[in-house]
C-alpha cells in the first residue's frame, strides 16, 4: 500500500516504528497532488512548498508533538493567516486573511503543515461544488460525477489521496453528504463543540467545522485537536476534555437504534435503501437493538431550513460591499451604483438566489409568515430529537436519498439539488452530532453512506457506533476510487 492510501493512524504506527519518516510522508502526498490534482481539482490554492518549510523548521527545532509534520487541507472559507481565504468567490478571490481561525490556530499548535486550501461550493451554498468560481471539483471514483458539497474540494481530496484528511464546514450537510458521495467519513459536531471563530459565515446558527477522514479513528484523533471551548466565540460549549480515541472500542451490544421511517420513503433510491437495510442487519447480528421510529417533523424540516439559512446568508453577506474589502466594480457613478455592481459581479447565481430568498423572508409583511414560523418549526424540530433520545442511543438513517450524480445534471434545477439535503438538514436544526460512514457501492460503483445521529454532546456514542459497523464491513480494504472517465 502507498502511503498516501495509509490513514493518519496508520502513518503514525509506521513512524513509532521508524518505517517511514515525516519526509517521505510529505513528499508522497507532493506527489500524488502533482499526479491527480489534474482530474480532481479539489484545489484552489495549493502550500506544499510552504509545507515543505515548515517540516524542515520541524526537524530543526526537533520537535516531536505526536501529529507535528503530518499534511492537512482546509476547506477555503476557514481563514489562514497569509494564505488566500477565497470562499470559491469572485468577491473574495485575492483576499489574505491577517488572522488565523481558532481551528487553524489549533492545527498549528500541533505543528501539522498545511497542503492549501480546498475548493468548495461559493460561500458554501451548494451539494455538488460546481459552484465555485474557480472551477469544478471531480468524483475521484468516477470523473463525470459530482464530489458533492459544499465541501466537495475537502471530500474528493481526502478519496483521491491527495490530503490525508481535511476540514470542512456543515451547515445542512455539507461534510456529511460529500463524505457519502466520495466514500470517506464525515463528522459534523454538536454545534458548540468546535469554534466558529474564522468560519466565514454563511448561516450563523447552523455552520459548524467538521472533519473529513479516511476513517473512523481518524476522525477521532482529528476532532480530538480541533474541539473545545473558545473565548472569541460567544457560541463555543465548555465542555470536559474527552479523548475521542478511547471511546471507539466499546461495542454495540444492547445499545439501542432508532430508524425514522419518514427517511425510507419514496424519495430513497433503491439501492441505496437495500444498503442501508444491510447496514440494519449487521447491527443487529452485532447485538444492538434495532426499531423502527418516527420524526413526525421531517417533512417540514427541508423548508424550514432553507428560509432560516437564505435569511441568516442574506445578513452574512451584507458586509461584501464592494467598499471595506473583497471585489470592487470598476463601473459606478454613485454608492447605490458601487453596492449594485459590486454585489451583482462579485457573488454567483446561487449566492444571489439565497440572498433574494433570504432578503424576502426577513422583509416587512412576510418575516412573521416565513422567519419567525421556520423559527418555530425548528423547535418542533428539536422536541423532536429530544423525544426520541429519550428512547434511542442513535438514530440511524441514510445520509443522502442517492448517490453522487452526474455533473451540470442539476445545476439548473436548485429545487431537485435542495431536495438532496433531506436526510441532513434536520441535524443542523436542531444543533446535534452526526457521522456520515460509507457502507458499499452501487451497480455503477459509487459509494453509499449512511449517517448515524446522536444526542448534543454525544460525539463518543456516534463514533464508537459507527467505528463498530467499519471494522465489520472494512470498505476500505474493499473498495477504491477508480478515477473512471
Amino acid at each position: 500500500m502507498e502511503i498516501y492510501e495509509l490513514t493518519v493512524h496508520e502513518l503514525l504506527e509506521k513512524l513509532d516504528k521508524k518505517e517511514i519518516t515525516k519526509k517521505e510522508i510529505l513528499t508522497s502526498f507532493q506527489n500524488r497532488i502533482k499526479e491527480k490534482e489534474k482530474d480532481v481539482q479539489a484545489f484552489i490554492t495549493i502550500t506544499d512548498k510552504q509545507a515543505e518549510e515548515q517540516l524542515e523548521e520541524i526537524e530543526k527545532e526537533n520537535i516531536t508533538t505526536r501529529l507535528a509534520g503530518l499534511p492537512i487541507g482546509i476547506k477555503d472559507n476557514i481563514c489562514t493567516k497569509g494564505v488566500k481565504t477565497t470562499c470559491a468567490s469572485r468577491m473574495l478571490e485575492n483576499f489574505i486573511s491577517p488572522y488565523d481561525a481558532t481551528v487553524m490556530e489549533k492545527i498549528n499548535d500541533e505543528k501539522m503543515v498545511s497542503l492549501g486550501k480546498l475548493n468548495m461550493d461559493e460561500f458554501a451554498m451548494g451539494g455538488s461544488t460546481e459552484h465555485s468560481y474557480f472551477k469544478k471539483t471531480k468524483n475521484p471514483w468516477n470523473l463525470n460525477k459530482v464530489p458533492g458539497g459544499s465541501s466537495g474540494g475537502s471530500a474528493a481530496a481526502v478519496a483521491a489521496g491527495l490530503v490525508p484528511w481535511a476540514l470542512g464546514s456543515d451547515t445542512g450537510g455539507s461534510v456529511r453528504q460529500p463524505a457519502s458521495f466520495c466514500g470517506v467519513v464525515g463528522l459534523k459536531p454538536t454545534y458548540g463543540l468546535i469554534s466558529r471563530y474564522g468560519l466565514v459565515a454563511f448561516a450563523s446558527s447552523l455552520d459548524q467545522i467538521g472533519t473529513l477522514t479516511k476513517d473512523v479513528e481518524d476522525a477521532a484523533i482529528l476532532l480530538n485537536v480541533i474541539a473545545g471551548h473558545d473565548e472569541k466565540d460567544t457560541t463555543s460549549a465548555t465542555r470536559e476534555k474527552i479523548d475521542y480515541t478511547k471511546v471507539l472500542n466499546k461495542g454495540v451490544k444492547g445499545l439501542r437504534i432508532g430508524i425514522p421511517k419518514e427517511y425510507f420513503g419514496d424519495g430513497i433510491n433503491k439501492e441505496v435503501k437495500e444498503a442501508i437495510n444491510k447496514v440494519i442487519k449487521q447491527y443487529q447480528d452485532m447485538g444492538a437493538i434495532v426499531e423502527e421510529c418516527s420524526l413526525d417533523v421531517a417533512d417540514y424540516a427541508l423548508a424550514t431550513y432553507y428560509i432560516i439559512a437564505c435569511a441568516e446568508a442574506s445578513s452574512n453577506l451584507g458586509r461584501f460591499d464592494g467598499i471595506r474589502y473583497g471585489y470592487r466594480t470598476k463601473e459606478f457613478s454613485n454608492l447605490k451604483e458601487l453596492y449594485k455592481n459590486s454585489r451583482s459581479e462579485g457573488f454567483g447565481e446561487e449566492v444571489k438566489r439565497r440572498i433574494i430568498l433570504g432578503t424576502y423572508v426577513l422583509s416587512s409583511g412576510y418575516y412573521d409568515a416565513y422567519y419567525k414560523k421556520a423559527q418555530q418549526v425548528r423547535t418542533l424540530v428539536k422536541n423532536e430529537f429530544e423525544k426520541n433520545f429519550k428512547k434511542y442511543d442513535v438514530i440511524l438513517s441514510p445520509t443522502a436519498p442517492n448517490v453522487a450524480f452526474d455533473l451540470a445534471s442539476k445545476i439548473d434545477n436548485p429545487l431537485e439539488m435542495y431536495l438532496a439535503d433531506v436526510c441532513t438538514v434536520p441535524v443542523n436544526i436542531a444543533g446535534l452530532p452526526a457521522i456520515s460512514i460509507p457502507c458499499g457501492v452501487n451497480s455503477e460503483g459509487m459509494p453509499i453512506g449512511f449517517q448515524l445521529i446522536g444526542n448534543h454532546f454525544e460525539e463518543a456514542t456516534i463514533l464508537n457506533v459507527a467505528h463498530a459497523y467499519e471494522q465489520e464491513r472494512k470498505f476500505r480494504q474493499n473498495y477504491k476510487p477508480e478515477f473512471k472517465k
